[in-house]
């Protein structure tokens, strides 16, 4: 089988149930921005990294692809590959495990530190950017909301994991200096 199909030579693409849209729609740039920050977490995966943050980090590689199929199939009664609460709540308590690492933010702290947590701390960026594009897309047509709550959650875990891995490596946290 080919790689190029010369499909979306006329600048669309297809979703699932074979409709097809133009690649500059919300809905391609919304998954695109997810794609994106999984090819980021992918670098961060080159790197050595405790065993703890590897799976979790495989793991969401993997529910990064869910989000992706979630929000290729804009047929809503079709509940295969789907975002979950039980994705959203994983988050949360892999973020309350992290947290208790780690001493209590009193300052706004700079992106930085080591480079994997540097790394880390950019795709928590995309990511963002991302939950922008899932908001616009949803203000537009509907979306399973959960993909929203979980690429929230998501910024937050990369958050206090770019945290845990400066704190691991013994680099401070860089404090915000006004």
């Amino acid at each position: 089988m080919k790689i190029y199909t010369k499909t979306g030579d006329d600048g669309t693409t297809g979703l699932q149930g074979n409709s097809r849209i133009t690649k500059s729609h919300p809905r391609i740039i919304a998954y695109g921005t997810i794609d994106e920050a999984n090819a980021g977490l992918g670098i961060v995966l080159s790197y050595e990294l405790d065993k703890d943050i590897t799976i979790l980090l495989n793991l969401i590689q993997n529910e990064l692809f869910v989000v992706g199929a979630d929000l290729s199939n804009p047929n809503l009664e079709d509940k295969k590959n789907r975002v979950t609460l039980d994705m959203i709540c994983n988050l949360e308590k892999n973020i309350d495990n992290y947290e208790k690492e780690l001493p209590s933010l009193t300052n706004f702290i700079l992106p930085g530190g080591n480079i994997v947590a540097s790394q880390l701390h950019h795709v928590r960026t995309v990511i963002r950017r991302a939950e922008t594009c899932l908001v616009l897309l949803s203000e537009q047509e509907k979306i399973n909301n959960n993909c929203i709550k979980y690429v929230n959650r998501l910024s937050d875990l990369f958050f206090v994991l770019g945290r845990i891995l400066n704190k691991r490596s013994g680099q401070q946290d860089i404090i915000w200096k006004v």
